[in-house]
């Protein structure tokens, strides 16, 4: 009998397939904070995904498993090179995202176990300030 060999992408994709009542209380957290913010919008979209705006300007995007990669993370951008550097000290809790990493934006993994949510609520404001209109970033 032949066995299928699957890639480890498959074995660990398949292993780590996130539980929607953790991203449903993830996404919770995340609204809470943004609350503070002025403007700030949250737009739904499918497969769990949430893009958080101010102005139609995208300052976070919130990705449950998104392309299949198993992760729960909030997507924002960072000032120039921070992103390297929280990734340089934490690499278990931050990550380079697909596509934006490159221009400044970090992931923080939500799907740990010991999420610091101060630490949250501080690069999630910071994406913010960075994104709004000054008269809307001074506010926060």
């Amino acid at each position: 009998m032949a066995v299928k060999k699957r890639t480890a992408t498959e074995v660990t994709t398949k292993a780590r397939t996130p539980s929607s009542r953790m991203v449903a209380k993830r996404l919770r957290q995340l609204l809470a904070i943004s609350k503070a913010l002025p403007e700030a919008q949250i737009e739904s979209q499918p497969r769990g995904a949430s893009i958080f705006r101010v102005k139609k300007k995208v300052f976070a995007y919130f990705l449950a498993d998104h392309h299949g990669d198993g992760i729960v993370a909030v997507a924002m951008k960072t000032a120039p090179g921070q992103n390297a550097a929280l990734i340089a000290a934490d690499g278990a809790r931050f990550y380079s995202p697909a596509h934006i990493g490159a221009r400044d934006w970090v992931g923080v993994r939500l799907d740990v176990d010991d999420v610091d949510w101060q630490q949250v609520r501080e690069l999630l404001t910071a994406s913010y300030r960075a994104t709004a209109p000054a008269k809307l970033a001074v506010l926060v």
